[in-house]
């Protein structure tokens, strides 16, 4: 097995290229496929700073002002003008008064004079250095300093870590933690978001039956609704949860286009593979939708579905709990966040070196749940796989740091391979 390329399409699983008719489609194909259907919510609103976290900018965010605003020292120590230390030192400057942060600072020292000065206060008129208190010796009201500093010592320059005018943030951003520090230290009390994606879900299936209650004979706890439900968990999304729907058609067709009045994307586990029970293609386009994805070369995740309903986008996820949240990490999250406005980034990924020996039926590229392991010589670090087999593995999923991306081409894993491996984070 040859050395993934660099990781800068979506998933180089070996099968890039258009299918012939009625084949099933690449992942990356898949991909696209979907996002060429998603347009990004129009819809801007302006909120308070407080309200922002985890939405996503509508606008790229400009400094109206410099950071730092004014010159200030970076320590607890002395401003002083480096003119005054004349000759050959030890220097001893007498110390004329004290500048706190919060205080003005504008009046000048007198000629021949230190200053003393904390953390974040304006360094005066005229000082272009800060001397810190560890390195002078006080001696009643006069310093001695027996060293020169550098020009700026110490001193943070007014627009030095952002200039008047430069761009924040750009618009996509999600705004975590780092950047409403950002927002909020250059004096951004409000901002421009997206407003909210609306995605309405819901579980098909007869067999399913809320957690906690008693099941009959050959009925099922129902995972996929509490996957979605984890997984929606957005500050930039607006959750419609819908329950489950019984395998009957005309209840389906019922709920998907209600859900699809309510929402920018309609999301649905099960029905969409081939068995006489597996209604979503159908029910879809007798609601008037179309179809633009159905059956990837994915493993888990064959069965999946992506087209329009009205004005919604629907994503069809598998029934199996396993081939659901797959398909859902590869190609539904990156429609819903391309819906929303997030960056149009490829989700994290890193090159790590397999710990274990595969050999598989080429054709379909894999994503197995696996978990990270130790470093090796080089630095790399490795990953384990639990099973051989995993499409029906929950288990695994709970226990997996991500997912291992084997190509479609490949017929052998030999340990030590460079493989792909897209972390889970959040969901």
């Amino acid at each position: 097995m040859s050395t993934p390329a660099a990781l800068s399409g979506p998933f180089h699983c070996g099968c890039e290229t258009e299918p012939a008719r009625g084949a099933l489609l690449s992942v990356d194909v898949a991909l696209r496929k979907g996002l060429a259907l998603t347009e990004t919510v129009a819809e801007v609103e302006r909120l308070p700073l407080e309200r922002v976290h985890g939405r996503v900018l509508a606008r790229a965010v400009r400094a109206k002002t410099p950071l730092p605003l004014f010159d200030n020292s970076a320590m607890d120590g002395y401003a002083i003008r480096r003119a005054d230390l004349s000759g050959d030192g030890p220097w001893s400057l007498p110390v004329a008064g004290r500048v706190a942060a919060g205080d003005a600072g504008s009046k000048p020292v007198p000629a021949g004079s230190a200053l003393r000065i904390f953390t974040g206060a304006p360094v005066p008129p005229g000082c272009d250095a800060v001397v810190m208190q560890e390195m002078v010796r006080r001696e009643g009201d006069t310093n001695r300093l027996d060293w020169r500093p550098e020009p700026g010592e110490k001193n943070r320059r007014a627009g030095e870590d952002i200039p008047e005018g430069a761009e924040l943030l750009p618009a996509g951003r999600c705004i975590d933690a780092r950047a409403a520090a950002l927002l909020a230290a250059s004096g951004c009390g409000e901002v421009a978001v997206r407003r909210r994606i609306r995605v309405a879900f819901f579980s098909t299936g007869s067999e399913l039956r809320a957690p906690g209650v008693e099941l009959a004979a050959g009925q099922i706890w129902n995972a996929n609704r509490y996957h979605l439900q984890g997984a929606l968990d957005r500050p930039w999304v607006e959750a419609i949860d819908m329950g489950a729907i019984s395998d009957q058609p005309e209840l389906l067709r019922q709920a998907l286009e209600e859900a699809s009045r309510q929402a920018d994307l309609v999301v649905t586990t099960g029905g969409v593979s081939v068995g006489d029970e597996d209604h979503m293609p159908e029910v879809l386009r007798a609601a008037g939708g179309s179809i633009e994805v159905m059956k990837v070369a994915m493993k888990p995740g064959k069965p999946l579905v992506v087209g329009r309903i009205g004005r919604a986008l629907y994503v069809g996820l598998p029934g199996n709990p396993v081939s659901a949240f797959v398909t859902w990490h590869v190609i539904g999250a990156r429609i819903a966040e391309k819906l929303a406005g997030l960056d149009a980034k490829m989700p994290p990924r890193r090159l790590v070196r397999a710990g274990f020996e595969r050999t598989r039926q080429p054709g379909r590229c894999e994503f197995l749940p696996a978990r990270l392991g130790a470093h090796d010589g080089d630095g790399t670090r490795t990953i384990e796989i639990a099973a051989s087999s995993v499409s029906h593995r929950v288990a695994l999923l709970a226990q997996a740091d991500g997912l291992a991306l084997i190509p479609a081409e490949t017929e052998h894993v030999k340990r030590g391979d460079m493989l792909e491996f897209l972390p889970f984070s959040g969901g």
